[in-house]
């Protein structure tokens, strides 16, 4: 990450003043992740979402495939998505993932297209990204802010050309995410030159074959040479004669591919990609292959009240918008940036019992509160308990000793970099 760090640790007092007035409160406040409540379980984690769920749950346009294929189903973001299938268990559907190839539905992701004359100033204006100088059919991870730097929902970014570009953000966000854009789209329209148009492709498809054997099964079924897309990179293929957005990424850290479909046509080119050797892949799998990679899930490991500083996120922020800012919430943003933030994400290995969401971090004496876990599981591949969480500057270096709370007992704990397991991207 390429945000800067503080070299100096906070003082005791400063700490234990700190630590006292979060206790005293109870109250969410800066920084925000360091608030306290019950930890949660690993399932419990798995279903809430960042918005409130609807009284009717929707569906995925494989919702039946799954339940056909003995999927367990679970609210997610809003949605029923499966957990697991059968009697495949998640650690044993996580290690196919890692040594072979799986099959997840992220349908209930929202997939759009902003387009117009000025659609690469106004996604500039949005996100702190440089899309400028993206070349055709490439990506980015990017961050929508508020105005005071806060995340409101992290994206990839997919420029086609100056005019064309597929954006896809979190399910959980959508109730807050597609009012958003057309409010800004409305804004912009009235005071600058350049129409930009926001389309949301309801009911498509979005399917994500991720692992080692990844690219060799999808070769099968396609004529188009996918050695020509390397991480990070897209184009429009056919699979089986239908014409699909195939992306190169994921949220694995293995190399895989993304995979939008029309809406009449899903169904049957999932049956294609879920052929032995690909097995179906549920929710659980997906958090613990996320969590090793080292990735965020949005209203766990990043709010509004989180920035992309704090966050570890620097990177997405271009080096001309470093030094000439011009999107929203700038001014926060690139102030922490020149100061430094007061708390940063980071990996943790963790003894003993798995350490949850909402478990507590604490400095060596037991007294100081100096953070929070916001994700924690125990590694299928490495055989220990990994966590990420928000921890005050200055005790966020490599290797440095901390407690964590976990069922009432205080487990010794390491600050680690991310990811916990290397990453494994086609690059060429």
């Amino acid at each position: 990450m390429s945000s800067r760090f503080l070299s100096a640790r906070l003082s005791q007092t400063t700490l234990n003043g700190f630590s006292s007035a979060l206790r005293l409160s109870g109250q969410r406040c800066a920084p925000s992740a360091f608030a306290v409540s019950r930890p949660r379980t690993y399932v419990e984690s798995l279903r809430l979402s960042s918005t409130a769920a609807p009284t009717e749950l929707r569906k995925t346009g494989l919702y039946d495939f799954h339940v056909e294929n003995g999927a367990k189903m679970v609210p997610f973001a809003g949605y029923s998505m499966p957990l697991s299938y059968g009697s495949v268990g998640q650690v044993a559907s996580h290690n196919h993932v890692r040594s072979s190839v799986g099959l997840f539905d992220v349908g209930h992701m929202v997939q759009s297209f902003i387009t117009g004359p000025s659609a690469t100033a106004f996604l500039e204006w949005l996100t702190p990204s440089s899309l400028s100088s993206l070349g055709p059919f490439s990506s980015t991870l990017s961050v929508l802010l508020n105005e005071s730097g806060g995340i409101i929902d992290d994206t990839v970014i997919c420029k086609h050309d100056d005019q064309t570009y597929y954006v896809v953000t979190n399910a959980g966000r959508r109730d807050r995410d597609i009012p958003w854009f057309n409010q800004k789209i409305e804004e912009w329209n009235k005071t600058r030159p350049g129409s930009v148009k926001f389309e949301v492709l309801e009911d498509w498809g979005l399917v994500a074959l991720q692992g080692p054997e990844a690219a060799q099964y999808l070769q099968k079924l396609t004529e188009f040479d996918l050695k020509q897309i390397t991480f990070g990179k897209s184009a429009y293929a056919e699979i089986d004669g239908i014409k699909c957005h195939i992306a190169r990424g994921g949220y694995t850290g293995e190399d895989g591919f993304e995979i939008s479909i029309p809406p009449e046509h899903t169904v049957k080119i999932t049956q294609l990609l879920s052929q032995s050797p690909v097995q179906l892949t549920g929710l659980g799998a997906r958090d613990s292959l996320r969590l090793e990679a080292g990735m965020c899930l949005y209203g766990h490991d990043l709010d509004e009240e989180t920035s992309p500083v704090e966050a570890g996120l620097s990177w997405v922020i271009g080096k001309k918008r470093k030094e000439e800012g011009g999107f929203i919430g700038a001014e926060a943003v690139l102030a922490q940036l020149k100061q430094g933030p007061t708390r940063r994400r980071v990996g943790l290995v963790v003894e003993g019992a798995p350490a949850r969401e909402s478990a507590r971090i604490y400095a060596p004496d037991e007294k100081t509160l100096l953070g929070q876990v916001t994700s924690g599981i125990p590694s299928p591949t490495l055989s220990a308990n990994i966590a990420m969480g928000y921890i005050a500057s200055g005790w966020h270096k490599k290797g440095t000793e901390v407690l964590v709370e976990v069922r009432k007992k205080m487990r010794s704990a390491t600050v680690t970099p991310m990811p916990f397991v290397p990453s494994k991207y086609f690059r060429g």
